[in-house]
């Protein structure tokens, strides 16, 4: 007997092998019959066929794709991570914050704590800290480190919108910007919650200009967006932040080629 899951997953691979293959076309006709099998959307059709330059750019990768992507890799996600593609965001935010706006802070929120790599790299210039990622099991991962006050489960931009607690004076999202583009709700979310003088520190991606044109975030060849640094500044001003710091990094490596990004601080105002 077939199963609705057996259809959805044929239909994936269907949709998966055609956009490998190059058949773009094609491709996009599978994924939107994936998206009508499951409107949800746990394959992440609507960022792959954004990444082939087909179909409306969306304001955020779907919650359902991102927690599905992150549960399956928890086990094996710091040696993917760290070890294969090099990354060390949340090393280079501890670095820009000692160079820039030391601390220490009576309280630290993580956005997408991921394992907790970014609350290991800040343990020291903290006291009280708060996790949350849509993955419950990067959630448990997270709580083996003993360093988290607090871990929930839930979505980062819903967290900041509708949570009701004492606010907080650093706020880290080291790996959250690649999974949404318009960043007008996180941000606004973020200074909502924000002690005053409060700093926000996030990493983004990027592309060539002669690639994003006059696009302030587009999805990237790799299914992550990527933001331009001018419209990062513009959004965080007019949700009420300063820019401190933005740096040039480099936020992994992608089949050996380095993924630029920026490493940014901003002071709420």
């Amino acid at each position: 007997m077939i199963t609705p899951d057996d259809k959805l997953a044929d239909a994936y691979n269907e949709a998966l092998a055609l956009e490998k293959a190059g058949d773009h076309a094609a491709a996009a006709k599978a994924y939107a019959r994936v998206l009508a099998l499951d409107p949800d959307d746990h394959g992440g059709a609507a960022v792959r066929l954004a990444a082939m330059g087909l179909g409306d750019t969306p304001e955020r990768a779907p919650e359902a794709y991102v927690e599905m992507l992150f549960d399956q890799h928890a086990s094996v996600f710091d040696d993917i991570l760290v070890d294969q593609l090099g990354y060390h965001v949340p090393l280079l935010m501890r670095q820009a914050l000692l160079d820039n706006a030391p601390g220490p802070y009576e309280r630290l929120l993580d956005l997408g704590c991921g394992t907790g790599l970014a609350g290991v790299a800040l343990a020291d210039m903290s006291g009280h800290r708060t996790g949350i990622d849509l993955s419950a099991n990067m959630i448990d991962l997270a709580a083996e480190h003993e360093l988290y006050d607090e871990l929930y489960v839930g979505d980062a931009v819903s967290f900041v919108e509708e949570v009701d607690d004492e606010p907080w004076d650093l706020i880290a999202a080291t790996d959250v910007l690649p999974y949404l583009g318009d960043v007008a709700a996180v941000f606004t979310g973020v200074r909502r919650i924000s002690m005053a003088n409060a700093v926000f520190g996030f990493s983004t991606e990027v592309l060539p200009d002669e690639v994003m044109g006059a696009r302030d975030f587009m999805v990237g060849p790799h299914q992550r967006f990527v933001h331009k640094l001018t419209y990062i500044e513009t959004a965080l001003t007019a949700a009420g932040f300063t820019m401190l710091h933005a740096s040039d990094i480099t936020v992994r490596h992608e089949e050996g080629t380095p993924q630029p990004g920026h490493l940014v601080l901003a002071r709420a105002v």
